[in-house]
C-alpha cells in the first residue's frame, strides 16, 4: 500500500455518464461490492455522489488485475482508466451510472478497512446503539448522506431567502448567563470567577429580543441551542433552529415571512410546489376538533360534541358526565363496522391509555344501529345523533365522555391510531397549519402558580392587557405554532416591549422584582432605552429536516446526535475529567 500525490481526481464516481465514454477519468472511494468472474473482477466504487462500476480484466492489464484482486469492501482506493458503455445486458438503470464502466488501467490502494460492523446500505436491520457507535460508517450510507445533503440545501435556502428580505445574519453568544425557564440549563464553570457558571443557550431568545433595541430590525440565525431535559424521537440536548426576529410587524407579516421561507426550501430542496397561505386553527379549535395543538390534517376522523345530543339523556353513563360539567364527543368511522369485537376492544384500550374509564361504540348497520347502548337512547336522540355524525351504513361510531381533558388525550390517541391502521395518511403530503390564540398562561396545579404556555416574553393580546390585574388565567396571547403532519416546527409571538408589563408577567410567574432583575436584569435594562415593537419565530431545522426526509427519527438528519440518555457512543461523553481540571475550576466531586 502506498500514498501518493500523482493522483489527480477528475470525476466524482456519481458523476462519470455517457459523455466520457472513450474518455479516461480518475475516480477514488470506497469498494462497496466486489465480484469476481474469473479472470473479470468487478468493482463497485463509492463516494457522496453515487458509485460505479470498475472492471478490472487479467488479460487486458494483470498487475491491475492483481492489485484489484487483493481489494476488499469498504478499502480506499484510486482508479484510471478508460469509459467504456456497458453491454446492454448489463444495464443497470436502477443507478445514474448504469449504463456505463470504467476498464481499469491503473489501481493504488490509499487505505485498508477492518471487518465492519454492518453492512453499508440502505435498510439495514442493525440497532441504533451499534449505528451511533460507528457513525462514521453510518454517514456512508446513501440514505444518511442524502439527509445531510437536504439540510446543507435546506440552510443555504434560508441563508438565501432571509438575506434578499432585508435580514442580517448574527451570531449571539453561546457562553451566557443562567436563566432557566421551563428545561434545565446546561452550566459551564468559570475557571477565572470561582464558583460562578455560564449556561449553554436554551434559545437566543433574550439576545434577538436585544437586538431589536439595537435597532437590527432583522435579524436571523441558523442558532444551536441546548436543553437539558428527557429525551425521545423528536429531540436532542443540542438542537438547531432558524431564529428568526423582526421589529414593527405583528402576526400577518410574521406568518407571510414564514411561508414564504418555507415554500422557498420546499421549492429548491425537494422541488415540490407548497401552497399558500396555510391553514389556520385557533388553539381552541384544533382541540375541540382533534384533541391537540399539533393536528394531523392530512386525514379526517375529527371530533363530533354530542353535547347538545344527550344534554337530557337518561343514560346514567353520559348523564353524569353532563352534570359533572364534562365532555361526550365521537368519531365516525367511515366503513369501521368490519372491525371485530377484539379490535374495538383495542381501540378502547387505546382510549383507557389516554385517561378514559372506557369507550362506548356503535356500528351502524343497514337495518339500524347495533351497540349494548343504543336501548337506553331515546328515538329522539338516536335521529338526532344519526343527522350530527352524518351517519351511513358502514359506519363505527366510537364515543368518549370525560373531562375535556381526557376527552382530548384518548380520542386523541384513538383517532391518530385509526388513521395509520385505516391507512387514512398519505405519507407523501405535508400539510400545514398555523395553530393561534393560546392562553398566555397555564396553572401548574403541583407548583401552585402560573407558567407561560409559550415563554414569558410573549405578549398578552392588547384588550387582555387589563385582566392582567384582575384574572389573568382569561388572558389570550399574541403566539402561534406552525405545525407539519402533526408535528410542530414553529413555534413564535409577538413580544412584550414594555418593562411595566413584562415586570407584570414575570410576577405573574411567581418570580419577584429581585429575582426577575437576576435573571433578566439586562433585558429590563435595555427595554428602558426605547425598545421597538417587535416579534419573531424559530423553525425547528432538525424536525423540518426529519420531515423533509421522511425519517422517524431527527437522530437520523443530526451528523452526530446523542442517544436517548445523552450520550455519545462513538467518542463516549460524557466522560471524566483529570482532578487537576477539577482542581481549577475550583469544583469538588462529593458523591
Amino acid at each position: 500500500m502506498t500514498q501518493t500525490n500523482l493522483w489527480k481526481r477528475t470525476h466524482l464516481c456519481g458523476h462519470v455518464s455517457k459523455k466520457d465514454v472513450g474518455q479516461r477519468v480518475v475516480v477514488m472511494g470506497w469498494t462497496r461490492k466486489l465480484r469476481d468472474h474469473g479472470g473479470v473482477l468487478f468493482i463497485d466504487l463509492a463516494d457522496r455522489e453515487g458509485i460505479v462500476q470498475i472492471v478490472c480484466n487479467s488479460e487486458v492489464n494483470a498487475e491491475t488485475h492483481k492489485i484489484a484482486s487483493s481489494i476488499r469492501n469498504e478499502w480506499v482506493i484510486a482508479v484510471s482508466g478508460e469509459v467504456k458503455n456497458r453491454t446492454s445486458d448489463t444495464i443497470n438503470l436502477g443507478i445514474p451510472t448504469g449504463e456505463i464502466e470504467i476498464f481499469a488501467e491503473k489501481i493504488e490502494i490509499f487505505s485498508k478497512s477492518k471487518a465492519l460492523p454492518f453492512e453499508i446500505a440502505n435498510n439495514i436491520d442493525t440497532a441504533e446503539d451499534i449505528r451511533l457507535k460507528y457513525r462514521y460508517l453510518d454517514l456512508r450510507r446513501s440514505d444518511m448522506l442524502r439527509n445531510l445533503i437536504i439540510r446543507h440545501k435546506t440552510c443555504k435556502a434560508t441563508r438565501d431567502y432571509l438575506s434578499e428580505e432585508g435580514f442580517i445574519e448574527i451570531e449571539t453568544p453561546i457562553l451566557t448567563k443562567s436563566t432557566p425557564e421551563g428545561a434545565r440549563d446546561y452550566l459551564v464553570p468559570s475557571r477565572v470567577s470561582p464558583g460562578k457558571f455560564f449556561a449553554l443557550p436554551q434559545s437566543p431568545q433574550v439576545f434577538k429580543q436585544i437586538l431589536m433595541v439595537s435597532g437590527v430590525d432583522k435579524y436571523f440565525q441558523i442558532a444551536k441551542c441546548f436543553r437539558d431535559e428527557d429525551l425521545r424521537a423528536d429531540r436532542q440536548p443540542e438542537f438547531t433552529q432558524i431564529d428568526l426576529e423582526m421589529s414593527f410587524v405583528d402576526e400577518e407579516d410574521i406568518y407571510k415571512l414564514t411561508e414564504g421561507l418555507v415554500s422557498r426550501i420546499f421549492s429548491e430542496v425537494l422541488n415540490r410546489k407548497i401552497k399558500t397561505p396555510f391553514k389556520r386553527f385557533t388553539y381552541k379549535d384544533a382541540m375541540d376538533t382533534y384533541g391537540t395543538d399539533k393536528p394531523d390534517i392530512r386525514f379526517g376522523l375529527e371530533f363530533v360534541d354530542l353535547g347538545d345530543v344527550f344534554k337530557n339523556t337518561s343514560f346514567n353513563v353520559f348523564k353524569k358526565v353532563i352534570e359533572n360539567g364534562g365532555q361526550i364527543k365521537a368519531i365516525n368511522l367511515k366503513n369501521g363496522t368490519k372491525f371485530s369485537l377484539k379490535e374495538i376492544e383495542n381501540l378502547t384500550s387505546i382510549a383507557c391509555a389516554g385517561g378514559a374509564k372506557g369507550m362506548a361504540w356503535i356500528r351502524v348497520e343497514e337495518d339500524g344501529m347495533k351497540s349494548p347502548i343504543i336501548k337506553f337512547f331515546k328515538e329522539d336522540e338516536i335521529d338526532l345523533l344519526a343527522k350530527k355524525m352524518q351517519v351511513r351504513a358502514g359506519d363505527l361510531l366510537v364515543f368518549v365522555g370525560d373531562t375535556p381533558e381526557i376527552v382530548a388525550n384518548s380520542l386523541r390517541d384513538v383517532r391518530n391510531y385509526l388513521g395509520k391502521k385505516m391507512g387514512l395518511i398519505d405519507e407523501n403530503k405535508f400539510e400545514f397549519v398555523w395553530v393561534t390564540d393560546y392562553p398566555l398562561l397555564k396553572w401548574n396545579e403541583e407548583e401552585g402558580r402560573f407558567q407561560s404556555e409559550h415563554h414569558p416574553f410573549t405578549a398578552p393580546r392588547e384588550e387582555d392587557i387589563p385582566l392582567l390585574d384582575t384574572a389573568p388565567e382569561r388572558i389570550m396571547s399574541r403566539s402561534y405554532d406552525l405545525v407539519l403532519n402533526g408535528v410542530e416546527i414553529c413555534s413564535g409571538s409577538i413580544r412584550i416591549h414594555s418593562r411595566e408589563i413584562q415586570e407584570k408577567v414575570f410576577k405573574l410567574l411567581k418570580m419577584d422584582r429581585g429575582e426577575a432583575e437576576k435573571r433578566f436584569g439586562h433585558l429590563l435594562e435595555a427595554f428602558d432605552y426605547g425598545v421597538p415593537p417587535h416579534g419573531g419565530i424559530a423553525p425547528g431545522l432538525d424536525r423540518l429536516i426529519m420531515l423533509m426526509t421522511g425519517s422517524k427519527s431527527i437522530r437520523d438528519v443530526i451528523a452526530f446526535p446523542k442517544t436517548q440518555k445523552a450520550a455519545s457512543l462513538m467518542d463516549d461523553s460524557p466522560s471524566e475529567v483529570a482532578e487537576n481540571q477539577l482542581k481549577e475550576l475550583h469544583i469538588k466531586l462529593d458523591i
